[in-house]
């Protein structure tokens, strides 16, 4: 194993299991779990903070050697009341990919990546992606649970936004899946490739800091040099036509808390 600086306090572990066939690292052992599967496969993407977003791309860029992937500015994927830039790095083969993001100034209210650095107390991993193959299933599972210890997600978007999305994805989901986009609150958003389908949390502890974004990727297939299919990474983009709905429901969360602070 080698780990190096990422951002703030958080690093990034390289790890070698050549040659080890044991349960996770060496000095571990094998526990009996409870059978319980959401049907997650691996973690997708990992968002991170920080307070300037060149310097940041520029450092990890530089000892990964990983390339820039894609980009979004405040215009993309702000509100009418804050914003962000955000540029995802990837590695050759585009299956590992590092977002970043950074706050903007000037805005009505303060940008969320603003919020988060002064919660975090600098640079930090804002969320996990988590992919699974049947969201809507992982879904039901997760909010069978959650008052026993699992997640509470964001609030659904208003009915207007199921209503459009017809007219936007109905080409390539079926009439069930999206009355159960509906049903759970999924977000959908799609670029020239393929679909995204994704849902966040609300912040896993007590300050509006990480969270988790449940997500499935649905087309962009290739076939490898041993006719096996797999999926392109960033497969229907980073849900850019959702951001808006996304960072509204974080300004509203954060509301939530100002009006406990003043209480």
């Amino acid at each position: 194993m080698s780990e190096v600086k990422l951002y703030g306090d958080v690093v990034l572990r390289f790890v070698s299991k050549d040659g080890f066939e044991g349960p996770f690292l060496p000095n571990y052992e094998p526990v009996q779990s409870i059978p319980l599967s959401y049907g997650i496969i691996r973690v997708d993407h990992a968002v991170g903070n920080v307070e300037k977003l060149e310097e940041a791309v520029e450092y990890v860029a530089k000892f990964t050697g990983f390339h820039r992937f894609a980009e979004f500015t405040a215009e993309d994927v702000g509100t009418a009341e804050s914003g962000l830039n955000s540029m995802v790095l990837a590695s050759n083969n585009e299956m590992v990919l590092l977002p970043m993001n950074e706050p903007v100034f000037g805005t009505k209210r303060k940008s969320q990546i603003q919020t988060y650095l002064e919660h975090n107390e600098g640079p930090g991993l804002q969320h996990l992606a988590l992919i699974c193959s049947d969201i809507f299933s992982t879904l039901k599972e997760m909010r069978m649970r959650s008052d026993i210890g699992g997640f509470e997600f964001m609030p659904k978007p208003p009915p207007t936004y199921y209503k459009n999305l017809r007219n936007r994805v109905a080409d390539i989901l079926t009439e069930k899946q999206m009355e159960e986009c509906d049903e759970l609150g999924i977000l959908v958003d799609r670029d020239d490739q393929g679909v995204l389908l994704q849902i966040f949390t609300k912040p896993i502890g007590d300050r509006p800091t990480i969270f988790i974004e449940i997500i499935q990727r649905v087309g962009c297939l290739l076939t490898d040099e041993n006719g096996q299919a797999y999926q392109k990474g960033g497969c229907g983009g980073f849900g850019k036509g959702n951001f808006s709905e996304l960072f509204k429901s974080i300004e509203e969360y954060e509301k939530t808390l100002e009006g406990r602070v003043q209480s």
